[in-house]
């Protein structure tokens, strides 16, 4: 089943194999993807779909050294350049939409952007700094409801500049705990007007992004990934998640979304979704249904089968082997990823990994 076609609302995906969004920190000049960045995403055109890097919707949202953003016309320019080839290699390709909003620090951010949050707090921890090596979180200051709906309107913008880039589609990032999770993750968010204090709360901000952009490209065009029970910058499970994460997935589904994703960190150390809830969260989605998290050939085939997931997202694989497809295919070994190489800003360990043809 994994090396099916599928047709996905409004997409034909060649195989169910989906490549994740994975950072690389390469978008070293203003932001902007580049030449590199083309090559890397070519490479891996094979994939049904790919899931580009998490992108920003705005200055605000660079919150990590060398993301790209997809706010500005060079940025659409370079997005352009990458979506055009992916697709002449046959591929199908949709963005990443992520703002950070308190996993940032100012030395990250373009002048004159903020950090920004459901609640003013700041990120415990550290983060990396081109100019100033790991720093503290910088704090972050409460959204108020006319910051909210900045924010919202940027998502749609980034979403319509999407279309312009030729990408097929766009995934919001609500996983991780990232802006939209740090409003629907209870231990972040602390907020008692109409975008907190509860389900119906803490679940509006998502809702409302996936409405707004929704009716800028069409739902059909619409993902979303969550991350339930995840324990990224400082989000983990509270009393109502079941319940509250139900309520979403059915109001998402209403909308007629491209896709769900749901996200188990547990292959990296994190406590792992229990399979009921992945169930649940799938019959309160009516669409396609994307599982990622750990993922190898047999367990993927086997989840298939089971009908857990209509498709299947392979992360860490696809760094290191750009022809995972094919290696998966024929059972072949794959490529070990050199994870030194993760988000440093040059080619080596990002578009020189061997392919079984060479």
């Amino acid at each position: 089943m994994l090396f099916d076609p599928i047709a996905m609302r409004s997409l034909r995906l060649r195989n169910r194999i989906i490549m994740a969004p994975l950072t690389r920190s390469r978008a070293v000049v203003a932001n902007c993807p580049n030449d590199m960045m083309r090559e890397y995403y070519t490479q891996r055109a094979s994939a049904g779909l790919i899931i580009t890097e998490g992108t920003s919707p705005s200055p605000n949202g660079l919150g990590y050294p060398r993301i790209p953003g997809l706010f500005n016309a060079e940025q659409v320019a370079g997005w352009r350049r990458i979506t055009d080839a992916v697709h002449a290699a046959g591929g199908s390709i949709v963005v990443q939409l992520m703002h950070t909003g308190r996993v940032a620090h100012l030395a990250n951010l373009p002048s004159g952007a903020e950090v920004l949050a459901p609640v003013a707090s700041t990120l415990p921890g550290e983060i990396f700094t081109d100019t100033q090596g790991l720093q503290p979180h910088s704090p972050a200051r409460a959204m108020d409801t006319q910051d909210i709906a900045r924010v919202i309107e940027e998502f749609a913008t980034a979403a319509r500049l999407a279309l312009e880039a030729g990408f097929d589609g766009v995934e919001l990032h609500a996983a991780n705990g990232y802006l939209i999770e740090q409003f629907l993750n209870a231990n972040v968010n602390q907020r008692t007007d109409d975008y907190g204090g509860g389900i119906t709360g803490r679940n509006r901000f998502a809702i409302e992004v996936a409405q707004a952009v929704a009716a800028v490209i069409g739902a059909e065009r619409v993902g979303m990934r969550l991350s339930p029970h995840g324990v990224f910058n400082s989000t983990g499970p509270f009393p109502e998640l079941v319940a509250q994460y139900q309520a979403l997935c059915r109001e998402l589904s209403r909308l007629g979304l491209l896709y769900l994703h749901v996200l188990d960190h547990s292959a990296m150390g994190a406590p792992p979704v229990p399979r009921e809830i992945k169930d649940q969260l799938r019959a309160c989605f009516e669409g396609p249904f994307i599982l990622a998290g750990g993922f190898e050939r047999a367990s993927a085939e086997a989840a298939l089968a089971a009908g857990q997931a209509d498709l299947i997202a392979f992360g860490r694989p696809f760094i290191a082997n750009p022809d995972l497809v094919e290696r998966l295919r024929v059972d072949a070994a794959l490529n070990t990823p050199d994870m030194a190489t993760f988000y440093t800003p040059d080619a080596h360990g990002y578009i020189d990994y061997p392919t079984l043809a060479h």
